[in-house]
């Protein structure tokens, strides 16, 4: 360290300096400054300029029992639907969205879809009555051969929650990756979980949850011959008209350490890449 002699009654004191990690300290400040207010400014344009689209939300399990990173309590569960709620949001199916892109019927101002992965019995005992109560649709995608497994929704389950406009789709027969298998063994677990269902009397399936959020360029024209329409991603962001359908974007809902403003900022997150344009999965997938 240098060192700094200031003088003072007739003798000299001598002051330890700061050395050269002074700019540093400053250096940091400013840049700490200027990404506050940037995010500030986005901030404010995306209340200013909100970019329109459709929420697709994901969860897995709404209980108590369970501590890990795919449960949401009940209590929690709810509190995010009414803060959808207040925000102004409707509930819809994935095929209502569907329908609105080939102008058979309009979009509410704020859409959004409420999807469950992997057919846990809790979305029938604890998630399905409190969208009831609130009036607000689901989707559920289902891993076929799961189907009646402890812990998870049974055929009886499902056809009550069809009758009560639940949408159901598919999560594939085993939940292993498309992309990590042969073009026709995805062919297979697509078309699998696909007729298993409708053979038990469900209605026809039309959408597909990629497992582990998973896919490739190869995927969509599979789903598409296996007359899908649509299938979701874990990709965050917006979607609409423009998005590929074979890739629309969800939000993942975990856990929350925060409470409802850590919900909040996960639907924020999705409104910004919307506004920057990130993300948005518009046209065929390139390699």
């Amino acid at each position: 360290m240098g060192k700094i002699y200031v003088a003072g009654y007739g003798k000299s004191e001598i002051h330890e300096s700061g050395g050269g990690g002074g700019w540093l300290f400053r250096l940091l400040l400013t840049f700490l400054f200027l990404v506050v207010m940037l995010g500030g400014a986005l901030a404010a344009m995306v209340e200013m300029y909100p970019p329109q689209g459709m929420l697709i939300l994901e969860y897995h399990k709404v209980n108590d029992r369970t501590k890990d990173d795919y449960t949401v309590s009940p209590t929690e569960f709810a509190a995010q639907m009414d803060a959808l709620k207040e925000d102004g949001y409707t509930a819809i199916s994935v095929l209502d969205f569907l329908r609105a892109k080939k102008g058979k019927q309009a979009l509410p101002e704020k859409p959004v879809v409420v999807t469950f992965d992997d057919g846990y019995s809790d979305n029938y005992t604890e998630a399905l009555p409190i969208l009831e109560k609130r009036g607000m649709k689901a989707t559920v995608f289902m891993v076929t051969n799961d189907i009646g497994l402890p812990g998870y929704l049974t055929w009886d389950q499902l056809r009550d929650m069809e009758k009560r406009g639940v949408e159901l789709g598919s999560h594939t027969a085993n939940h292993l990756p498309l992309t990590e298998m042969t073009l026709d063994e995805a062919r297979d677990e697509a078309q699998k979980s696909k007729l298993q269902m409708e053979w038990k009397g469900l209605k026809t399936i039309f959408v597909l949850s990629y497992p582990n959020g998973k896919y490739d360029k190869y995927l969509p024209t599979i789903l598409k011959e296996e007359e899908y329409l649509a299938a979701v991603t874990g990709d965050p962001g917006l979607n609409t008209f423009k998005t590929d359908p074979y890739r629309l974007l969800r939000i993942n809902i975990p856990p929350s350490h925060f409470g409802i403003r850590e919900f909040r900022l996960r639907l924020w997150k999705a409104k910004v890449l919307a506004f920057l344009g990130l993300w948005q999965n518009v046209g065929e997938m390139k390699d």
